[in-house]
């Protein structure tokens, strides 16, 4: 199946180069694009695309509301949306996750990482920039040391392994890679870690890794 995605960033450059870098993928193509929220946040309802690729910083409506409106609690058919911006700042990366963003990306990470996190989205996954993932996670734990989370059920030496990947910001394929198993048991194992720690995503599985001593800063 073809990936059908929508660009919305406020330069014409950038959003020439995405369509360049992702048309030219076998399984993606670019249906649509906006130089505004607005426009983008009405494109999407739409044609309904599989991933948004939001910029933040853009007239009538920023990316991070866009990602609200398609992404954010309360939404009946929440999108796929990730963010991609020039900005380094924590404030839009807590913003963009706690919207409903599947992924957080740095412009300069390069169109491998573009396309690897359009795929990663595809799969239920969340991918963010590397640069930005130690950081956020840090800031998390943080913000959450003196609760550390009780499993429901004791998680299995197989679950702990993977806990401490998503960690360190693997997606499911690389989980699978590094522990010999296929990106489909690797996400399994995740909604079943999710499960029994009571979580709501990768980013709960982490925290836990991080308070809990399994993975150290």
């Amino acid at each position: 199946m073809t990936t059908r995605i929508l660009v919305a960033d406020d330069q014409e450059m950038i959003r020439h180069g995405f369509r360049l870098i992702l048309d030219a993928q076998p399984d993606m193509k670019v249906v649509a694009d906006a130089a505004d929220g607005a426009t983008a946040l009405e494109l999407a309802r739409r044609i309904r695309p599989d991933v948004v690729l939001a910029d933040i910083r853009m007239p009538r409506l920023d990316g991070l509301e866009l990602t609200r409106a398609l992404a954010g609690p309360g939404v009946a058919e929440p999108m796929r949306v990730i963010v991609v911006t020039t900005f380094d700042l924590d404030e839009y990366v807590h913003a963009a996750l706690r919207n409903g963003a599947c992924g957080f990306l740095l412009k300069r990470a390069g169109p491998t990482l573009l396309v690897e996190a359009i795929r990663a989205a595809m799969a239920g996954d969340t991918l963010v920039s590397p640069s930005v993932t130690v950081r956020l996670l840090k800031h998390l734990r943080s913000g959450s040391a003196s609760a550390v989370v009780s499993p429901a059920e004791p998680l299995t030496d197989r679950e702990i392994a993977v806990a401490r990947l998503v960690a360190e910001g693997k997606t499911n394929a690389e989980i699978g890679a590094e522990l010999f198993i296929s990106a489909g048991t690797a996400k399994t194992h995740v909604a079943n870690i999710q499960r029994k720690l009571g979580v709501r995503n990768r980013v709960g599985i982490a925290v836990w890794s991080w308070n809990s001593g399994h993975v150290q800063p």
